[in-house]
């Protein structure tokens, strides 16, 4: 049973994302029937899951929340921003439910039970109930009225063409010897609703010297307006039902209710004749009669072999028990269903932590792999290395294979931010439309698990601060609608997250004002337009003249770009008075194992992410005889660069042939100075302790072939160090000529 429970949360959290996106969806298309179904059936799931697993209080309230969905279905009552708006509260509520079934709880808490009942109250005042007071002549005001049996005799005019029940009956001819009378089934058949016209046929009458006074002959075809469903109607005739011939065919008004209760059955596999039973268009002992005459097929005139047997659905057409339109929407339903099972049949549910259980024996074994290739190539012995290539190559496609099972497109994680926005630009009074772009892109699971923070922080933010209200938005010319984009794209091995708005951008003067006043930065200093921009970021920061609910603190965008920096990833943010922001983050595909390529300075060894470096150089001797110049002439581009020996203080005299790794972060170039290069590197990330987690420049470790540690260098914050300090030395004053750069 906890198993099934534990089946059942999954499945019906999964149900409830699919009923929150319809909703959103349906809200923007009122008139979309199949968006109407999309948010019914998941409520219909739930609550059969529910019952199957007796947790009654998720049945309780599901109930009430699908009658509501029913009669948007049927069209009884019109979608509304405010009926989405309490349909997805229930969805939330649903939710709770949901992870008050997970603890083990028998039943919610009482703050639960009163949330519940506050919504369920709304849904019934508001909808339900409001619906059943009105009037029943103003439903269908335009339907014709019906005519009783005996106007429609009197107009001598055969059968009724209107949407009725038709029941097709033919007594058998030892119905009165068995005691029962014909007329008295019809008689309890007119309890069941009104029977509109009847024709009585007598077809299996014979001549008269034939006939025989205790037999039935009669047969009828009855027209029946009745609201009982099929097998209430057939049950009248259940004590003549061995004896009779019946048929009984639902009225077309029926086919769509019936269409939507089997778009609405739960995706098990089923065969026709249980859809058609499942959804009230067959009974049992029509099925049961279909299925008799399928299996009586005559065999083939000389031939041994019995042909093979109608199809059901064929059977079922003829004998007019249902029509063609339902047969045909149960066999695409079987379709769907079975290419569901297929697909599910190829996947699998694997816990999260036997996943990062097997990423880490892959990253001992990397390595163990590296350890054994430095003790082959020491041993000098050729069959050895060819047999360690071998399995560093094996080790590699192993590593390659682990990494992209805990690969996961973030656009499930964008579309949770189509009901952020809704909610809060109802909430601020302003229209904002979402859009979304490069769900499909991939990523670590573990970095798409921690960014859901720091990218609500950035939306809330732009749809607070950054997309003006729609009048103000008009006085400029702009439409009375913000536009809100999430973009993802993979660029140079990393990803990149984009929060876009068209809002009214950063004002500079305004946030170098305050920051003077915070005491941030001194008066008068010269700070580029990008220096500006990151003054957000700084803790306690913002320019916001009274604090909302949503923003306004300063303790949101520190907390992102701390957050991000925790992912091996970087923030920026670029941004166009009057036309708009756009905040760029940047992280790494994966937290665990990365191609590295190892440099050494002095004794120590440091990894820089293969996927950011260029190319390398070989420093000139001439470039060092100034230790003031920290920039190259590379083929006419600038490039600034940092020596790893003056930034982690390595004493020593550097040897006469240093190296320049080329690399590239976030679209700029710069140059890392270090002693030697040792080449390719299969590194296992290892976290840093607390007491180096504020280190600059550092991004984390990894252990050797060797078994010494060697530092993994954050080459974004290098680079930004490098460039810093070139602008820096490019905006001081100075009256000496600015030497020469020398070429490479």
């Amino acid at each position: 049973m906890d198993e099934l429970t534990t089946v059942f949360v999954t499945e019906s959290r999964e149900q409830l994302a699919a009923m929150e996106e319809a909703l959103l969806q349906l809200e923007a298309n009122p008139e979309d029937s199949d968006l109407i179904n999309a948010v019914f059936r998941p409520a219909h799931t739930i609550k059969g899951g529910a019952g199957v697993i007796e947790c009654n209080f998720i049945v309780a309230f599901t109930h009430v929340a699908e009658n509501a969905l029913d009669k948007l279905r049927n069209g009884d009552i019109k979608v509304s921003s405010d009926l989405v708006a309490v349909l997805l509260g229930c969805c939330d509520h649903i939710g709770n439910l949901l992870s008050v079934l997970e603890a083990g709880a028998a039943e919610p808490d009482e703050d639960l039970r009163a949330e519940g009942d506050s919504l369920l109250s709304r849904l019934q005042r508001d909808w339900l109930d409001a619906k059943e007071e009105a009037p029943a002549a103003s439903v269908q005001p335009n339907r014709p009225p019906v005519e009783k049996v005996d106007d429609v005799q009197a107009s001598g005019g055969g059968l009724v063409e209107t949407d009725f029940w038709h029941i097709s009956l033919r007594f058998g001819a030892g119905v009165l010897r068995n005691g029962m009378d014909p007329i008295s089934f019809l008689r309890y058949l007119s309890t069941l609703g009104q029977i509109v016209h009847i024709e009585t046929i007598p077809d299996a009458m014979p001549s008269a010297e034939e006939m025989d006074p205790e037999a039935c002959y009669l047969g009828f075809e009855i027209k029946f307006k009745s609201d009982a469903d099929k097998a209430a109607i057939e049950a009248v005739f259940d004590f003549v039902r061995d004896e009779c011939t019946l048929h009984i065919l639902p009225p077309n008004s029926k086919l769509a209710d019936y269409i939507a209760l089997l778009q609405a059955l739960p995706e098990n596999t089923m065969r026709l004749g249980e859809i058609l039973v499942k959804i009230g268009a067959l009974t049992q002992a029509e099925l049961d009669d279909g299925l008799k005459q399928q299996h009586a097929v005559p065999p083939e005139e000389g031939g041994e072999e019995a042909s093979p047997p109608p199809p059901l659905g064929e059977i079922l057409i003829e004998q007019k028990v249902v029509q063609p339109e339902l047969v045909e929407a149960a066999v695409i339903k079987q379709k769907q269903v079975s290419e569901k099972k297929a697909a599910e049949a190829r996947l699998i549910r694997i816990q999260a932590d036997k996943l990062d259980r097997l990423i880490d024996l892959v990253g001992e074994l990397v390595i163990a792999g590296a350890s054994t290739n430095l003790l082959a190539s020491r041993a000098g012995l050729s069959d050895l290395n060819e047999a360690t290539s071998l399995l560093n190559r094996l080790v590699e496609q192993i590593r390659d294979s682990a990494l992209q099972l805990r690969m996961v497109q973030i656009g499930e994680t964008f579309n949770r931010f189509q009901r952020v926005v809704r909610d809060v630009s109802k909430e601020l009074g302003k229209d904002i439309e979402l859009t979304i772009a490069g769900g499909e892109t991939e990523l670590d699971k573990s970095v798409v698990e921690k960014i859901g923070d720091p990218l609500m922080h950035l939306v809330r933010n732009a749809m607070d601060h950054g997309i003006e209200s729609a009048e103000v938005r008009q006085a400029k010319g702009k439409s009375p609608r913000g536009r809100l984009s999430l973009n993802a794209y993979h660029d140079s091995g990393s990803i990149v997250i984009d929060v876009a708005d068209d809002g009214g951008g950063l004002n500079r003067d305004k946030i170098l004002k305050k920051a003077v006043e915070k005491g941030l930065v001194q008066a008068g200093v010269h700070l580029s337009d990008q220096e500006i921009a990151n003054l957000i970021f700084e803790p306690g920061f913002s320019t916001v003249d009274k604090v909302s609910n949503l923003s306004g603190r300063g303790v949101g965008m520190d907390v992102v770009k701390r957050n991000i920096q925790g992912l091996r990833g970087r923030v920026e943010v670029h941004s166009e008075e009057g036309h708009g922001t756009r905040f760029s983050i940047r992280l790494p595909l994966t937290l665990a194992i990365i191609d590295g390529f190892l440099v050494g300075a002095d004794r120590a060894s440091y990894v820089i992410p293969l996927d950011m470096v260029v190319e390398c150089l070989e420093l000139q001797a001439h470039a060092t005889s100034s230790g003031e110049r920290n920039y190259l002439n590379l083929r006419g581009e600038v490039l600034p660069f940092i020596r790893l020996r003056d930034l982690f203080e390595i004493p020593g005299e550097p040897p006469k042939r240093e190296n320049v790794v080329v690399v590239k972060a976030a679209g700029q170039k710069a140059g890392i100075v270090v002693d030697t290069l040792l080449g390719e590197f299969q590194t296992v990330i290892k976290p840093l302790g607390q007491l180096f987690r504020h280190l600059r420049g550092i991004g984390g470790s990894t252990i050797l072939g060797s078994g010494d540690v060697a530092l993994i260098l954050d080459v974004q914050a290098l680079a930004q160090i490098a460039i810093g300090r070139e602008e820096r030395s490019l905006a001081a004053p100075s009256s000496v000529n600015t030497p020469r750069i020398s070429q490479v």
